[in-house]
């Protein structure tokens, strides 16, 4: 019984701790993760330029911008209309802060948000980096 409530107890003070941060080592592990986040095929490409130009495949990425705003995360989604900060805000109702750890569904709902009404070109790393230039080959992925 005291092992159960060890284990128990073990399991929730796990539970409170920050989540880790993550640096995807190749393109093929971020196509997977992608995937699994519902991200069109034939958009993949694309998404793995702008997020190795963005974030250089790193989901604690963070950018301080001119304007006092960040952008956070694998897509580097800016806090001034995405996210709220220190707070669930922005148009993606989401806390800045969230975007930062290597849980990249809330990143990825929200990147399909900004997509969905701005297009890759909402994204200024995708349009130095990808637009109209060679991008990722994925085939083997």
């Amino acid at each position: 019984m005291n092992t159960f409530i060890f284990a128990i107890g073990f399991l929730l003070i796990g539970l409170g701790l920050p989540a880790e941060a993550k640096q995807f080592k190749t393109d093929c592990e971020v196509v997977r993760a992608l995937r699994q986040n519902g991200f069109p095929e034939n958009q993949l490409r694309d998404w793995v330029c702008l997020i190795r130009s963005e974030s250089s495949l790193k989901t604690h990425a963070t950018n301080h911008n001119k304007n006092g705003s960040t952008d956070y995360g694998l897509f580097q989604i800016n806090s001034r209309y995405w996210c709220g900060q220190g707070r669930v805000g922005g148009d993606c109702k989401v806390k800045c802060e969230s975007l930062i750890d290597d849980n990249i569904a809330d990143d990825s709902r929200c990147a399909k948000l900004i997509f969905k009404r701005h297009g890759f070109n909402a994204w200024y790393g995708w349009q130095s980096k990808c637009r109209g230039k060679a991008l990722p080959n994925i085939s083997k992925c």
